[in-house]
Protein backbone atom coordinates (compact mmCIF):
# COMPACT_ATOMS: atom_id res chain seq x y z
CA UNK A 1 0.00 0.00 0.00
CA UNK A 2 2.84 2.38 0.80
CA UNK A 3 3.95 2.64 -2.84
CA UNK A 4 0.48 3.78 -3.88
CA UNK A 5 0.54 6.71 -1.46
CA UNK A 6 4.07 7.65 -2.49
CA UNK A 7 2.95 7.70 -6.12
CA UNK A 8 -0.09 9.79 -5.27
CA UNK A 9 2.07 12.29 -3.41
CA UNK A 10 4.43 12.49 -6.39
CA UNK A 11 1.55 13.11 -8.79
CA UNK A 12 0.04 15.75 -6.52
CA UNK A 13 3.40 17.52 -6.24
CA UNK A 14 3.68 17.51 -10.02
CA UNK A 15 0.24 19.07 -10.35
CA UNK A 16 1.14 21.81 -7.87
CA UNK A 17 4.42 22.69 -9.56
CA UNK A 18 2.80 22.73 -13.01
CA UNK A 19 0.05 25.01 -11.73
CA UNK A 20 2.59 27.36 -10.14
CA UNK A 21 4.46 27.62 -13.44
CA UNK A 22 1.22 28.33 -15.28
CA UNK A 23 0.29 31.13 -12.88
CA UNK A 24 3.54 32.94 -13.52
CA UNK A 25 3.45 32.46 -17.29
CA UNK A 26 -0.14 33.26 -18.23
CA UNK A 27 0.11 37.06 -18.22
CA UNK A 28 2.46 39.39 -20.08
CA UNK A 29 4.22 36.53 -21.87
CA UNK A 30 5.92 36.09 -25.23
CA UNK A 31 5.94 32.90 -27.27
CA UNK A 32 9.18 30.98 -27.41
CA UNK A 33 9.37 31.24 -31.18
CA UNK A 34 11.59 32.30 -34.06
CA UNK A 35 11.22 36.10 -34.04
CA UNK A 36 9.72 36.86 -30.62
CA UNK A 37 11.49 38.82 -27.92
CA UNK A 38 12.25 36.93 -24.71
CA UNK A 39 10.14 39.33 -22.66
CA UNK A 40 7.60 41.96 -23.71
CA UNK A 41 8.47 45.62 -23.44
CA UNK A 42 7.95 49.01 -25.08
CA UNK A 43 9.17 49.79 -28.61
CA UNK A 44 9.89 53.31 -29.88
CA UNK A 45 7.88 52.55 -33.00
CA UNK A 46 6.28 49.60 -34.73
CA UNK A 47 5.39 49.53 -38.40
CA UNK A 48 1.89 50.54 -39.53
CA UNK A 49 -0.66 47.85 -38.58
CA UNK A 50 1.51 46.57 -35.72
CA UNK A 51 1.66 50.01 -34.07
CA UNK A 52 -1.03 49.33 -31.40
CA UNK A 53 1.42 47.09 -29.52
CA UNK A 54 4.24 49.65 -29.26
CA UNK A 55 3.69 50.28 -25.54
CA UNK A 56 4.21 46.64 -24.65
CA UNK A 57 5.27 44.27 -27.37
CA UNK A 58 6.86 40.89 -28.08
CA UNK A 59 8.09 42.06 -31.51
CA UNK A 60 10.71 44.48 -32.81
CA UNK A 61 10.41 47.21 -35.43
CA UNK A 62 12.35 45.15 -37.99
CA UNK A 63 9.98 42.23 -37.53
CA UNK A 64 6.94 44.44 -38.11
CA UNK A 65 8.47 45.90 -41.26
CA UNK A 66 8.87 42.43 -42.73
CA UNK A 67 5.30 41.47 -41.82
CA UNK A 68 3.98 44.09 -44.25
CA UNK A 69 5.77 42.67 -47.28
CA UNK A 70 4.05 40.41 -49.84
CA UNK A 71 6.73 37.76 -49.30
CA UNK A 72 8.31 38.28 -45.90
CA UNK A 73 11.86 37.19 -45.18
CA UNK A 74 10.63 36.10 -41.74
CA UNK A 75 9.10 32.90 -43.11
CA UNK A 76 9.36 33.26 -46.92
CA UNK A 77 5.60 32.98 -47.04
CA UNK A 78 3.86 34.35 -50.14
CA UNK A 79 0.29 35.59 -49.66
CA UNK A 80 -0.17 35.69 -53.45
CA UNK A 81 0.33 31.96 -54.07
CA UNK A 82 -2.93 31.81 -56.07
CA UNK A 83 -2.85 35.20 -57.73
CA UNK A 84 -2.96 38.65 -56.23
CA UNK A 85 -4.69 38.74 -52.87
CA UNK A 86 -7.19 41.56 -52.47
CA UNK A 87 -5.75 44.46 -50.40
CA UNK A 88 -8.60 44.33 -47.88
CA UNK A 89 -7.96 40.61 -47.37
CA UNK A 90 -4.22 41.08 -47.02
CA UNK A 91 -4.85 43.74 -44.40
CA UNK A 92 -6.44 41.12 -42.14
CA UNK A 93 -3.55 38.71 -42.63
CA UNK A 94 -1.08 41.42 -41.64
CA UNK A 95 -3.17 42.15 -38.53
CA UNK A 96 -3.19 38.43 -37.75
CA UNK A 97 0.61 38.35 -38.12
CA UNK A 98 1.00 41.41 -35.89
CA UNK A 99 -1.11 39.78 -33.19
CA UNK A 100 0.95 36.59 -33.42
CA UNK A 101 4.34 38.30 -33.31
CA UNK A 102 3.60 41.24 -31.02
CA UNK A 103 0.91 40.39 -28.48
CA UNK A 104 1.97 39.73 -24.85
CA UNK A 105 -1.63 38.76 -23.98
CA UNK A 106 -1.87 35.22 -25.35
CA UNK A 107 -0.34 33.38 -22.39
CA UNK A 108 -3.50 31.48 -21.38
CA UNK A 109 -3.47 29.73 -24.76
CA UNK A 110 0.24 28.95 -25.16
CA UNK A 111 1.21 25.32 -25.68
CA UNK A 112 4.55 23.63 -26.11
CA UNK A 113 5.34 22.25 -29.57
CA UNK A 114 8.26 20.41 -31.11
CA UNK A 115 8.95 22.38 -34.30
CA UNK A 116 12.25 23.55 -35.71
CA UNK A 117 11.14 27.19 -35.86
CA UNK A 118 9.38 27.50 -32.52
CA UNK A 119 8.96 25.78 -29.19
CA UNK A 120 5.53 27.23 -28.41
CA UNK A 121 2.34 28.11 -30.22
CA UNK A 122 -1.09 29.29 -29.14
CA UNK A 123 -4.22 27.18 -29.47
CA UNK A 124 -7.96 28.05 -29.45
CA UNK A 125 -7.54 31.76 -28.77
CA UNK A 126 -11.14 33.09 -28.43
CA UNK A 127 -11.27 35.46 -31.41
CA UNK A 128 -14.05 38.07 -31.30
CA UNK A 129 -16.81 37.08 -33.70
CA UNK A 130 -16.68 40.40 -35.61
CA UNK A 131 -12.98 39.98 -36.29
CA UNK A 132 -13.55 36.57 -37.85
CA UNK A 133 -16.62 37.65 -39.80
CA UNK A 134 -14.87 40.67 -41.36
CA UNK A 135 -11.74 38.67 -42.14
CA UNK A 136 -13.76 36.03 -43.95
CA UNK A 137 -15.93 38.52 -45.81
CA UNK A 138 -12.94 40.53 -47.06
CA UNK A 139 -11.17 37.35 -48.23
CA UNK A 140 -14.08 35.49 -49.83
CA UNK A 141 -13.13 36.47 -53.39
CA UNK A 142 -9.36 36.02 -53.02
CA UNK A 143 -7.93 32.60 -53.80
CA UNK A 144 -5.93 29.84 -52.15
CA UNK A 145 -5.31 26.13 -52.70
CA UNK A 146 -5.25 24.77 -49.14
CA UNK A 147 -7.37 24.62 -46.02
CA UNK A 148 -4.45 24.43 -43.57
CA UNK A 149 -1.61 26.87 -44.13
CA UNK A 150 0.62 25.43 -41.43
CA UNK A 151 1.66 22.40 -43.46
CA UNK A 152 1.69 20.69 -46.83
CA UNK A 153 3.24 23.42 -49.00
CA UNK A 154 5.80 22.87 -51.75
CA UNK A 155 8.91 24.63 -50.42
CA UNK A 156 11.29 23.40 -53.14
CA UNK A 157 11.80 26.95 -54.45
CA UNK A 158 12.36 28.38 -50.96
CA UNK A 159 8.94 30.05 -51.02
CA UNK A 160 5.60 28.37 -50.41
CA UNK A 161 3.86 27.12 -53.53
CA UNK A 162 0.71 25.04 -53.95
CA UNK A 163 1.44 21.32 -53.73
CA UNK A 164 1.00 19.10 -56.77
CA UNK A 165 -2.62 18.62 -57.86
CA UNK A 166 -3.84 21.36 -55.47
CA UNK A 167 -6.28 23.63 -57.27
CA UNK A 168 -6.72 27.34 -56.68
CA UNK A 169 -10.25 28.32 -55.71
CA UNK A 170 -11.78 31.20 -53.78
CA UNK A 171 -11.47 31.25 -50.01
CA UNK A 172 -15.22 30.78 -49.84
CA UNK A 173 -14.87 27.49 -51.76
CA UNK A 174 -12.36 26.11 -49.25
CA UNK A 175 -13.90 27.83 -46.22
CA UNK A 176 -17.70 27.99 -46.58
CA UNK A 177 -18.20 29.65 -43.17
CA UNK A 178 -16.28 32.21 -41.11
CA UNK A 179 -15.62 29.63 -38.40
CA UNK A 180 -14.19 27.06 -40.84
CA UNK A 181 -11.82 29.76 -42.08
CA UNK A 182 -10.64 31.31 -38.82
CA UNK A 183 -10.32 27.98 -37.00
CA UNK A 184 -8.96 25.81 -39.78
CA UNK A 185 -6.46 28.11 -41.49
CA UNK A 186 -3.76 27.98 -38.79
CA UNK A 187 -4.44 24.56 -37.21
CA UNK A 188 -6.95 25.86 -34.67
CA UNK A 189 -4.85 28.73 -33.40
CA UNK A 190 -8.19 30.53 -33.07
CA UNK A 191 -11.58 29.51 -31.75
CA UNK A 192 -14.37 31.82 -32.88
CA UNK A 193 -16.00 33.31 -29.81
CA UNK A 194 -19.68 34.06 -29.30
CA UNK A 195 -18.59 37.29 -27.63
CA UNK A 196 -18.15 40.67 -29.28
CA UNK A 197 -15.43 43.27 -29.13
CA UNK A 198 -15.45 45.19 -25.85
CA UNK A 199 -16.92 42.29 -23.89
CA UNK A 200 -13.67 41.48 -22.12
CA UNK A 201 -14.13 37.84 -23.11
CA UNK A 202 -12.58 37.66 -26.60
CA UNK A 203 -9.31 38.67 -28.21
CA UNK A 204 -9.37 41.54 -30.72
CA UNK A 205 -7.05 41.33 -33.68
CA UNK A 206 -6.61 45.10 -33.75
CA UNK A 207 -7.47 47.98 -31.42
CA UNK A 208 -7.04 51.73 -30.91
CA UNK A 209 -3.95 52.11 -28.70
CA UNK A 210 -5.22 55.47 -27.44
CA UNK A 211 -8.09 53.57 -25.80
CA UNK A 212 -5.75 51.03 -24.20
CA UNK A 213 -5.25 47.35 -25.00
CA UNK A 214 -8.54 45.47 -24.44
CA UNK A 215 -6.78 42.11 -24.71
CA UNK A 216 -5.11 42.66 -21.34
CA UNK A 217 -8.48 42.34 -19.60
CA UNK A 218 -9.31 39.25 -21.65
CA UNK A 219 -6.04 37.54 -20.72
CA UNK A 220 -6.58 38.34 -17.02
CA UNK A 221 -10.09 36.88 -17.11
CA UNK A 222 -9.04 33.59 -18.69
CA UNK A 223 -5.86 33.33 -16.60
CA UNK A 224 -7.91 33.70 -13.41
CA UNK A 225 -10.45 31.16 -14.63
CA UNK A 226 -7.72 28.69 -15.52
CA UNK A 227 -5.81 29.00 -12.26
CA UNK A 228 -9.02 28.72 -10.23
CA UNK A 229 -9.86 25.49 -12.04
CA UNK A 230 -13.00 26.85 -13.73
CA UNK A 231 -11.49 26.07 -17.12
CA UNK A 232 -8.27 24.40 -18.15
CA UNK A 233 -5.67 25.79 -20.53
CA UNK A 234 -4.67 23.61 -23.46
CA UNK A 235 -1.38 22.72 -21.82
CA UNK A 236 -2.89 22.15 -18.37
CA UNK A 237 -3.85 18.53 -18.92
CA UNK A 238 -2.05 17.15 -15.89
CA UNK A 239 -4.83 17.59 -13.34
CA UNK A 240 -7.57 15.92 -15.44
CA UNK A 241 -5.12 13.05 -16.07
CA UNK A 242 -4.56 12.73 -12.32
CA UNK A 243 -8.31 12.56 -11.75
CA UNK A 244 -8.57 9.73 -14.23
CA UNK A 245 -5.72 7.68 -12.76
CA UNK A 246 -6.67 7.94 -9.09
CA UNK A 247 -9.54 5.39 -9.21
CA UNK A 248 -7.27 2.94 -11.01
CA UNK A 249 -4.58 3.28 -8.34
CA UNK A 250 -7.06 2.76 -5.54
CA UNK A 251 -8.22 -0.50 -7.09
CA UNK A 252 -4.74 -2.03 -7.02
Amino acid sequence: MMWKWMLLLLLAWGAITCSARDRTDLLNACLDAKHHKTKPGPEDKLHEQCSPWRRNSCCSFNTTQELHKDTSLLYNFNWDHCGKMEPACKCHFIQDSCLYECSPNLGPWIQEVNQNWRKERFLDVPLCKEDCQRWWEDCRTSSTCKTNWHKGWDWSSGVNKCPAKAVCHTFEFYFPTPASFCEGLWSHSYKVSNYSQGSGRCIQMWFDPDQGNPNEEVARFYAQAMTSGAIHPGRGLFIPSLALILPLLLLV
